[in-house]
């Protein structure tokens, strides 16, 4: 299968581990920051409790729905959804892949604690170390790629363009975090620098990816 192949593979379904332990029954994250993260169980997935434009952050504070914070987290949502679909049509035991399934673990740590200002709970952002391992990811990707002189279109294959397009969704919701930072809110100075690495890491995947799949890189022309 090629890089470019677009697999889709049998849904799963009931609950799975996530990365703190905690038993998953949804995989939509932060929905009142009641379920998904903290795996707490309900009778279905609708409350009707947001239906007047507010939603609950970890702790139990109501906010509105465009809250800079909730804004955040929900771009951060909407990232690692984006990544999933890179991951969905990659093979699975590719760097790329493995990678990759990594981050979208972190991404549940970063809108975990981006939803809980307050510290109710005991998600811990990504630090130093998963910022570093990021880039010891790029440095060995960079070394299979030839030197960027120039600025390329994104695109190239279908899980190429995919990456390309996360690594805007990141760099968005980058901004979203400074922003709330800025605010004067409570946002660990971990998540702006994890969020900063992870877009260099999906732009030197999306060139990667292309490469291994045969893809010329298309330079930007100034002139057109």
């Amino acid at each position: 299968m090629s890089a470019g192949d677009f697999r889709v593979g049998p849904p799963r379904a009931g609950p799975r581990d996530s990365p703190c332990g905690a038993r998953v029954v949804s995989l939509s994250l932060y929905a009142g920051a009641r379920i998904g993260y903290v795996g707490v169980a309900m009778a279905r997935i609708y409350t009707r409790g947001g239906d007047g434009g507010e939603t609950s952050l970890f702790g139990g504070e109501r906010v509105r729905k465009n809250h800079p914070r909730v804004r955040a987290y929900g771009e951060v949502d909407e990232l690692g959804s984006a990544v999933g679909v890179a991951i969905a049509g990659l093979d699975p035991s590719w760097d790329i892949a493995r990678t990759l399934r990594s981050v979208q673990h972190q991404l549940f740590r970063v809108g975990g604690a981006l939803a809980d200002p307050a510290g109710k709970t005991k998600i811990a952002p990504p630090e130093a170390a998963e910022a570093a391992a990021l880039e010891q990811a790029i440095d060995l990707l960079e070394e299979q790629l030839p030197e960027l002189k120039r600025f390329v279109l994104p695109g190239g294959t279908m899980v190429g363009g995919h990456l390309h397009l996360a690594r805007a969704i990141c760099r968005r919701a980058e901004r979203s975090v400074v922003d709330l930072a800025e605010r004067g809110e409570s946002v660990s100075e971990g998540i702006i620098v994890y969020l900063n690495r992870l877009s260099d890491y999906l732009f030197v995947a999306a060139r990667a990816v292309n490469r291994r799949a045969g893809a010329e890189e298309e330079p930007w022309d100034p002139e057109r």
